[in-house]
């Protein structure tokens, strides 16, 4: 069975009477397949192998997608949901912003479907490495089990906030953001 993206996104505006988030935690729909999309490494939707064209549609499934426990991704409605692939995270983080709240240092980053995420309990960031690399693999939390990477102009701006502190491990480097710090990486 196949999925067309428009129709899904007309289903998707019928059901969402108000203006606002989806209220995906509450649509739990049985699977209804595997939709032929693919969220690249890059950022990239793609859709039976050509790039989805229409940014709304980009948004609008960015707004009805989950992370499930069973780690894969889905595009849920009221009344379907629909497996997808995701190469490495299925958003982008850029743009990182650094302003003062009640005189604690705030992070924020947006996305690459436009949401600006504010780095915090709602939005943790967390930072970890690819497997059988070194590499960084910098995340902040989005919602409903879905993350977003920090694209590397990104990561090197948060870099240029670290601080270092002393813990019971060690001595450890990371970035404070409403009051919370978040480790970044281990010192020598």
């Amino acid at each position: 069975m196949k999925q067309n993206p428009e129709k899904l996104a007309e289903q998707v505006k019928q059901a969402v009477k108000n203006p606002g988030r989806p209220p995906l935690e509450t649509w739990n729909p049985e699977l209804s397949g595997d939709m032929d999309l693919r969220i690249a490494r890059d950022g990239q939707w793609i859709y039976q192998g050509e790039p989805l064209a229409r940014e709304a549609i980009v948004r609008l499934f960015a707004s009805i997608l989950r992370r499930e426990q069973d780690g894969e991704h889905y595009l849920v409605t009221p009344v379907e949901k629909w497996r997808i692939q995701v190469e490495d995270t299925p958003l982008l983080a850029h743009s990182l912003e650094v302003t003062s709240v009640d005189g604690q240092q705030a992070l924020s980053l947006t996305t690459n479907v436009g949401e600006t995420l504010a780095v915090g309990q709602s939005h943790p960031l967390e930072v970890g490495v690819y497997p059988n690399t070194d590499e960084p693999r910098p995340i902040i939390h989005v919602r409903h089990g879905v993350t977003a990477r920090l694209v590397t102009a990104a990561f090197y701006d948060l870099v240029e906030h670290v601080e270092e502190r002393e813990t019971e491990a060690g001595r450890v480097f990371g970035v404070v953001s409403q009051g919370n710090f978040y480790e970044i990486g281990q010192g020598g």
